[in-house]
């Protein structure tokens, strides 16, 4: 039985329309974690050697780059193009998006470089919603805490309290941006509970939410006549001052002539996203292709502290049938509307709305045991078993989940009358750069938000608080980063490039790896080489 049940005795088995046996008592989450979940893997952690988290245990893939040579010396420096302006956003997300418009609003000139194209990023995939406290029955408090619960309590009260307080006027402002959300019959925005939730929190539009998102700030910041936009021009190294003590700008790269620029400015706000794209520990990934942790290589490297670098999320419910879905997310929406998580032998095995961490964990366990769907020596899996909620609420699946139902449609699949094969897929960083409530990191001059700054969600996301992150610390970051007021930098150097190459050598450490990675190595063209 350690290899697995085979797809076709599970199917043999498998029967939506008989009831199901009760639930087993989860007595113990923590030995559940510990056993299974990625984070805790064997070999997957070390220390951390130089920098500001020296000691600290990071992931083994995400470490080798935090400790990485530079692309850059100061000769590349010569002659180069310079561009000078008041707010420097890397990033064009959500969250960089947010942060843009809200230095613009403040009367910055503001610059938003991409890696890709403005919108390509994670956030046009993140399908499920927003959480928001807004119904009679629930409140700021219950948010803050089960935010708090949901990330085993390692998360910083204060950007809790700040994001969670945040909600209602973050959905008010993207509404005025012009965003659909699902409406009740009485017109009042439609909720429902997910993962992790007291209570019905998670505002959405439909199963695209992220994607709806990115539309209307993608549209907002493209006709702002005080934002700049340089796409295909990824950030690789960022500038200091002649003290290496604050951050006054960037080196940014094209990916189109390979041309160095130049940008000097009184403000830096990463945005950068996660780090999906390095595939820790082997695990397939949902996130875009530019997701390669560029932003934690570059604050690490200036200075800027870093947190929970050995914890991240894996969601539970990665498609693994067929081959070319593999990774793709099914929303956490599809549990939230009812359907069930059915092992290779039709039973039940976890609360499926219990949070990320643990779904996840209970998944590897059941595949580990020999509980799971094997389709051969790579792939195997559980069932999401939609027929059974098409069975009790027909026609659910077609209203609320239409990209489901397009994505599986092309695959020959039919989630209404045959269940989903799923596997945990790498998701989500919880940590990054340690910030304030306006974004601030360790380093002056220098801002976070988004999925490259940590704190917020602890050591687990529960799913809608990324949404509302993104608009929440983008706008405070957008804002704050435009109170600097001073004349600008009179010099910029590397001299953070310099300390840190000292440290690493003195370290006794290879000086072979050189980052940001920019690009996975199997994208077209390959990892960036300058």
């Amino acid at each position: 039985m350690s290899n697995g049940i085979s797809l076709a005795e599970a199917i043999a088995r498998y029967r939506p329309d008989t009831d199901l046996e009760p639930l087993p008592e989860l007595i113990d989450t923590d030995t559940l974690l510990n056993a299974y979940h990625p984070d805790h893997l064997r070999d997957s952690v070390i220390k951390l050697t130089v920098g500001a988290n020296a000691g600290d245990s990071c992931q083994r893939e995400l470490a080798r780059l935090l400790q990485a040579e530079a692309f850059i010396d100061e000769a590349d420096l010569a002659g180069t193009p310079v561009t000078d302006i008041d707010v420097l956003v890397i990033g064009g997300g959500g969250a960089g998006c947010a942060a843009a418009l809200a230095a613009a609003e403040k009367g910055a000139r503001v610059l938003l470089t991409t890696k890709l194209r403005l919108g390509d990023s994670n956030t046009v995939m993140a399908e499920g919603g927003i959480q928001a406290a807004i119904e009679p029955d629930d409140s700021i408090q219950r948010h803050i805490q089960d935010t708090l619960r949901g990330g085993h309590h390692a998360g910083d009260p204060e950007l809790v309290s700040a994001m969670a307080g945040d909600g209602p006027e973050v959905l008010r402002w993207l509404i005025r941006q012009g965003m659909q959300f699902e409406q009740t019959p009485s017109g009042d925005l439609h909720t429902r509970r997910a993962g992790g939730m007291s209570t019905a929190r998670l505002v959405h539009c439909r199963d695209y939410t992220g994607l709806e998102m990115m539309r209307v700030l993608r549209e907002a910041v493209t006709q702002h006549r005080s934002i700049e936009v340089w796409e295909q021009s990824p950030a690789v190294e960022l500038l200091s001052n002649e003290h290496g003590q604050k951050c006054v700008g960037a080196v940014l790269t094209s990916l189109i002539d390979g041309q160095l620029r130049i940008v000097r400015t009184r403000s830096v706000i990463l945005a950068t996203g996660g780090a999906g794209r390095l595939h820790l520990n082997g695990f397939p990934t949902s996130n875009h292709l530019g997701a390669t942790g560029d932003g934690l290589v570059l604050a690490y490297r200036i200075g800027a502290r870093l947190r929970e670098l050995d914890s991240f999320q894996y969601h539970p419910t990665g498609l693994v049938h067929p081959s070319h879905l593999s990774g793709k997310l099914v929303t956490e929406g599809v549990r939230a509307a009812g359907t069930l998580l059915v092992n290779g032998l039709g039973h039940r095995f976890i609360d499926e709305l219990l949070p990320r961490d643990i779904v996840c964990s209970a998944i590897l366990r059941e595949c580990s045991e020999g509980r799971g769907i094997r389709i051969d020596d790579q792939r195997v899996g559980v069932w999401l078993d939609t027929p059974r909620l098409e069975l009790a609420q027909p026609g659910l699946l077609e209203k609320q989940f239409p990209n489901l139902m397009t994505r599986t449609r092309v695959a020959g699949i039919d989630p209404r009358t045959e269940p989903l094969l799923v596997h945990p897929t790498l998701h989500y960083q919880n940590g990054g750069a340690v910030i304030d409530i306006n974004g601030a990191t360790t380093v002056p001059g220098l801002y976070a938000v988004g999925e490259v700054s940590g704190g917020i969600h602890g050591r687990n996301r529960i799913m809608g608080n990324a949404l509302l992150e993104i608009i929440s610390f983008g706008r405070r970051a957008g804002i704050a980063a435009t109170a600097n007021r001073d004349r600008g930098p009179k010099k910029v150097t590397l001299e953070h490039v310099n300390r840190l190459r000292r440290a690493l050598t003195l370290a006794g450490m290879p000086m072979t790896q050189r980052a940001p990675q920019v690009l996975p190595d199997y994208a077209a063209g390959g990892v960036w080489k300058r």
